[in-house]
């Protein structure tokens, strides 16, 4: 038992393990996690509908998005931008590796007479022939990238945008590292029974890691015949630090804002978003 613990409690590397796919594919937690996306009065999976609507039509004003417009969303969930952007005429692509998001994605779309492409895939992995206007990835999926990823995706960026095209995301601020603290938590049926379909002890450990600014929040998940441990990684960013990492793969920064529906720049939010320019 007590080595049992010292595992479960155990710190690991920043980036040392990496599970994002494990939960986005998993049969029980895929559908948990659509349920968080498509529930419009949380911010959990994706922001509140009423943000979202108000974030598309800053979008949809700030980039002059018409017929022409040619966007893709990077981690596009259950199509909750591309939907309402596509409704803009806007010529759009969605991608997720989340099976059970793009089937939702492409039913709605149909339903609805959208002309979306939505493809199933590790973003990292992308590619195309195609050349866009306006690459999106919000609700901060940027920072559950390690540096190496976040230096393939932004390089991957600037390949794929046409000339003086634009990247429009958030990431968390060093505000809200702070607001963080470590912790270690046991409970039955952790967070409400999200983790597994019958009986489970879950134990949520939180660790900080104070030069790279990234928390860490470690779930084990102990089932009557199954261990399972995921791995919730999270980088929070100077608009300084993310300006350079912009700057190193040729973007220039248009401008700062506290969110992705324009709200002027706050140093003091807990979030902010940036427009880079190829």
């Amino acid at each position: 038992m007590g080595n049992k613990l010292e595992k479960i409690n155990s710190r690991p590397a920043p980036y040392e393990f990496y599970t994002a796919k494990e939960l986005w594919n998993d049969e029980y937690t895929s559908k948990q996690m659509l349920s968080c996306h498509l529930n419009g009065d949380v911010d959990i999976s994706s922001r509140r509908f009423e943000f979202i609507d108000k974030s598309v039509e800053w979008i949809a004003s700030a980039f002059n998005v018409n017929e022409n417009t040619k966007i893709v969303d990077f981690g596009c969930g259950p199509g909750l931008y591309t939907h309402r952007l596509a409704r803009k005429n806007a010529q759009v692509t969605g991608i997720d590796f989340s099976k059970r998001s793009i089937d939702y994605a492409k039913a709605l779309a149909a339903k609805e007479n959208l002309a979306i492409n939505y493809i199933n895939a590790d973003y990292l992995e992308f590619d195309t022939d195609q050349r866009f206007d306006l690459i999106l990835m919000i609700m901060c999926d940027y920072c559950a990238l390690c540096p190496v990823q976040r230096k393939k995706i932004v390089q991957k960026y600037y390949t794929l945008l046409k000339p003086e095209g634009s990247v429009l995301l958030d990431v968390y601020s060093i505000v809200a590292y702070e607001a963080r603290e470590e912790q270690s938590i046991c409970e039955e049926n952790l967070l409400d029974g999200f983790w597994a379909e019958g009986e489970y002890k879950g134990h949520l450990n939180t660790f900080k890691y104070e030069e790279d600014k990234v928390v860490l929040d470690k779930y084990t998940i102990i089932e009557p015949t199954r261990e399972r441990t995921f791995y919730n990684w999270l980088k929070y960013f100077t608009h300084e630090e993310l300006e350079k990492e912009f700057a190193e793969a040729g973007f220039k920064i248009e401008k700062f804002y506290s969110d992705v529906a324009g709200t002027p720049f706050d140093i003091k939010a807990t979030e902010f978003a940036v427009i880079a320019t190829k």
